[in-house]
């Protein structure tokens, strides 16, 4: 792997359409080191019982130097200096500069139909990360965020740019209960922080180290049916 800034720009996202003139859309960002396909599996597993069709988006981050990986370039929405203080230390230009992206993401969206009150916003481990970065401090009402192993980078950062559109924002977060990358107190404690800034947070904590479960997915599924049924 290359320790030098590859010259490539960042690839397009990858779009799934469930059916025909989606209504919904869920942009969802990948982790550390992964891409846009990572969680591309996820769709077909993801069928409402409504049938409404949704827009599956699947950005990739750009590829950077991360300081935690001895400087390795990947794939990562900000920099991480350091994997023992993973919410110390933190590279706020990156999570801002990524928080923007984001923005752009969901005002594509609104181009082409899609409302920001029926876009929801998901993410898996540090893409979980930038789901509440980015999420909570959004200044119009998302439908909801979906937080897969993820924690908070940065409390200040958040808590400097709380928006207040999205404070009642339902939030779906489930983690592993033997994760070795990000232990469950980081999840716990993101937790508690949306619960206490006025969202719902529907919690689940599962046997599994740092990856998704399929008890976890049938969760999701059933969670996302009920909002989507709300804005449809």
């Amino acid at each position: 792997m290359s320790l030098t800034s590859p010259m490539s720009t960042t690839p397009p996202p990858v779009e799934i359409d469930t059916a025909p003139n989606p209504k919904v859309a869920v942009i969802l960002l990948h982790g550390l080191g992964a891409d846009a396909n990572d969680f591309v599996p996820l769709v077909p597993e993801l069928p409402l019982a409504s049938g409404t069709a949704v827009r599956f988006v699947f950005p990739n981050a750009p590829d950077m130097a991360v300081t935690a990986n001895n400087g390795y370039v990947m794939r990562a929405w900000y920099d991480i200096r350091s994997f023992e203080s993973i919410d110390h230390q933190v590279d706020e230009a990156g999570i801002d500069a990524s928080c923007a992206t984001v923005r752009q993401l969901i005002a594509a969206q609104n181009a082409r139909g899609i409302p920001t009150s029926n876009i929801f916003l998901a993410g898996f481990s540090q893409g979980g990360a930038m789901t509440y970065s980015a999420g909570l401090t959004h200044p119009e009402a998302l439908a909801g965020l979906i937080v897969m192993s993820g924690y908070l980078p940065s409390r200040a950062f958040i808590e400097s740019r709380l928006a207040p559109a999205n404070r009642a924002t339902p939030v779906f977060a489930a983690h592993g209960s033997y994760d070795d990358i990000l232990p469950i107190q980081l999840g716990e404690t993101a937790r508690d922080f949306a619960r206490a800034q006025g969202n719902t947070v529907e919690w689940h904590a599962y046997p599994m180290p740092h990856s998704v479960c399929g008890e976890e997915v049938a969760a999701l599924r059933t969670w996302l049916d009920a909002r989507v049924k709300t804005l449809v």
